[in-house]
């Protein structure tokens, strides 16, 4: 009998406000560009930039050096609440429509 391996639940989603809880850029703000979900890594707008070399090529005749967003890994970044913008965990629960959607754990706000 194999093992099955779980991967939790991703509760962060692209477009999604988030605040980098640790690393070097503690405590910055931005959007989810993009979710990794099997490496458990973020996109965060203007957040963990890393300077890329290019060589030239038709995009960039000059090439040179270009600042770059690397990946988070998820548990760095924490979700902020749309009603009070402090950082929150995330829950699901069954609206009016019986639809699952998720819920700010603080305010109980729904997460559009």
């Amino acid at each position: 009998m194999k093992n099955k391996v779980t991967t939790p639940k991703i509760k962060i989603r692209k477009g999604d406000l988030v605040k980098v809880i640790a690393g070097d850029s503690k405590g910055q703000q931005g959007n989810v560009l993009a979710v990794q979900t099997d490496k458990n890594r973020v996109l965060v707008e203007g957040i963990n930039l890393v300077s890329k070399h290019t060589k030239p090529n038709a995009a960039t005749p000059n090439g040179g050096i270009i600042k770059k967003e690397a990946a988070l890994h998820i548990s760095n970044v924490m979700l902020v609440d749309p009603k009070s913008g402090e950082t929150t965990r995330v829950g699901r629960k069954l609206n009016a429509d019986g639809k699952l959607v998720r819920v700010a754990k603080k305010s109980g706000e729904e997460i559009k």
